[in-house]
């Protein structure tokens, strides 16, 4: 899920914003996932936003995006965000509850 830097939210594009992962150096926006061209390192805000379903990437953090997908459905951790003093606070999955695969194309 994600937003493009630039376009108001109101005029987002409803499909890309439930599965946006990356944004290419050319601006290509993309529900795959590479490795260094997430798509929150681009958003500007003023907005922040919080986000989810990006466990390959873990815990993100940037001045206006805050991922907080740390992979808890794979045994990993489930992470929030505590506000208004933007608290991260995880806790240990109990047990991996999905076998995890990734998808990578760098």
């Amino acid at each position: 899920a994600g937003f493009v830097s630039g376009i108001r939210l109101a005029k987002q594009n409803p499909r890309l914003m439930m599965n946006m992962r990356s944004i290419l150096p050319d601006g290509t926006v993309t529900s795959k996932f590479f490795n260094n061209w997430p798509w929150a390192r681009l958003w500007d805000g003023p907005q922040t936003v919080f986000f989810g379903h990006d466990a390959d990437r873990g815990l993100q953090q940037y001045e206006h995006a805050i991922g907080l997908d740390t992979g808890c459905v794979y045994g990993g951790k489930l992470t929030a965000c505590i506000l208004p003093e933007r608290r991260l606070v995880s806790v240990n999955a109990k047990r991996e509850y999905f076998q995890y695969r990734r998808k990578h194309f760098d």
